[in-house]
């Protein structure tokens, strides 16, 4: 690490601030599939933040900072009757997309969801619009909404192409204070300048380390941790916009910036210009609500799961073909101690499947997890690392999340193998996907809102034009008790 100069003259804003602000100051991006994937993001992302009301261990975090406090003007909170400043709000709304681990992803050399920028988005959004109304001007749009989304969903993900944080020890909401911090100083009105200054600050904000998402310290950190940096976007948004100032080389100066700190001297590189690339190729999680680099897993033991039920006692080893990025995740053996622990733990998803035929939320809780099976057969479990699927994950013509399950008999009977290479939220699947996806955010609805409010939404969101002529707070209301 080399000492900065004192020297005092200011720098010019380091270039990777100025690109980044550029693009999140551009009013219109994105294709029509762009586009039309942003409206299934935004359906799915709200349907599993009603679905996470469910589980009192995410209700008992929302709400505001002070109990009892009401912001008039503030954003409101979905699937509660919480209105509040915009800051606790993208809180809020970021904490129940994630909790379930059941929204998108986005896989590369650092990983992550994209859709938890939705908190600060829809909050900052929501909030701008009710100040514009009391103030006789015009709201936003839901078209400024999926934008933003586009933007946000761009720059996290080509960020993570080929910028590993992990390797470092960082945790990937760290990209999600980036992109929220872009767009929402967009949203509320800033310049290509205040976005600069705002997205320097969030540089120089402390990050998250990766403690709470591995053994042995897993935990429901992971699950409020998007909703965290979502909503500290919203703050350096705001303060920008009152005036705060920006530091210019945020990321370079020597000695004391994010490069030479956090990230073993290197500037964090775009591996391709920022366009509409993410949003087009991202990753729906519609079947299983389960850490991403398992899902193909799980697929495979569902599909298993008819032929072993009967045998369980028979078999004598499970090899799971995986990744290297699933084995530096969600592989893990001994005991696991809470549903944060257990939906990061390949072999768990792959024996409740084996077991059920399915798997869901509450195969996570306590109940389920204690069925002896269970670890009987995690016990059985061997994993290891296929290099072609290695290679696969990164090659960005693919980008496969491949898994294969190999059951062994006792008795020496023929081996039992199944591969999945592309999970059925991938592009390359999306046909086959977009009617699961609306099924999905269908029953999500009304986990929470009775029949008549859920057929209301779904008519409203089916045609991508007419959300987008929607207002923010129209559209917020509709999902308000």
């Amino acid at each position: 690490m080399s000492m900065s100069s004192n020297h005092n003259a200011k720098p010019e804003p380091d270039q990777l601030l100025v690109e980044l602000a550029r693009y999140a100051s551009r009013e219109e991006v994105g294709s029509d599939e762009a586009r039309d994937t942003a409206r299934l993001c935004l359906l799915d992302s709200l349907g599993c933040a009603l679905l996470a009301l469910r589980y009192p261990e995410c209700a008992k975090l929302l709400g505001p900072v002070v109990p009892g406090t009401i912001v008039p003007g503030g954003a409101k909170v979905p699937g509660t009757p919480y209105q509040l400043d915009p800051v606790a709000a993208a809180f809020n709304i970021g904490c129940m997309i994630r909790w379930l681990d059941y929204n998108d992803t986005w896989l590369a050399a650092e990983w992550g969801h994209p859709s938890d920028n939705i908190g600060g988005i829809l909050a900052a959004a929501d909030y701008r619009s009710r100040t514009n109304i009391q103030a006789g001007q015009q709201p936003l749009t839901m078209r400024n909404v999926l934008t933003a989304m586009i933007k946000a969903h761009e720059i996290q993900g080509v960020l993570a192409l080929e910028n590993s944080f992990n390797q470092v020890g960082l945790d990937h909401v760290l990209l999600v204070k980036i992109a929220s911090t872009a767009v929402v100083t967009h949203l509320l009105g800033g310049s290509e300048a205040d976005i600069a200054a705002a997205l320097s600050n969030a540089w120089l904000d402390g990050h998250p380390l990766r403690a709470y998402r591995h053994a042995p310290n897993t935990g429901s950190r992971k699950s409020w941790a998007a909703g965290d940096a979502t909503s500290r976007a919203v703050r350096l948004a705001m303060l920008t916009m009152q005036g705060e100032m920006g530091y210019p080389s945020a990321l370079s100066a020597g000695g004391w910036g994010f490069n030479d700190v956090l990230f073993q001297g290197r500037m964090p590189a775009l591996a391709r210009p920022l366009e509409c690339y993410v949003m087009e190729h991202i990753l729906f999680k519609l079947s299983y609500p389960a850490e991403f680099h398992g899902q193909t897993a799980v697929e495979c033991a569902v599909q298993l799961h008819p032929l072993v039920i009967e045998r369980l006692e028979q078999i004598d080893r499970i090899t799971l073909v995986t990744q290297s990025a699933a084995l530096r995740i969600i592989d893990k053996q001994g005991p696991l101690h809470n549903p944060a622990d257990r939906d990061h733990c390949l072999q768990y998803m792959v024996a409740v499947a084996l077991l059920h035929g399915t798997l869901h939320a509450d195969h996570y809780e306590a109940a389920a997890a204690s069925d002896p099976r269970i670890d009987a057969l995690r016990n059985k479990m061997a994993t290891t690392e296929s290099l072609p699927y290695s290679q696969d994950y990164l090659d960005p013509a693919k980008r496969s999340v491949a898994n294969a399950i190999r059951i062994s008999f006792k008795d020496g009977s023929q081996d039992l193998f199944v591969e999945v290479e592309y999970p059925v939220g991938h592009r390359r699947r999306r046909a086959e996907g977009i009617p699961l996806l609306h099924e999905k955010f269908s029953a999500n609805l009304r986990a929470v809102l009775p029949e008549r409010r859920a057929e209301r939404i779904e008519r409203c969101c089916r045609v991508r034009q007419q959300l987008e002529e929607m207002t923010v707070p129209a559209f917020v209301d509709l999902f308000i008790p």
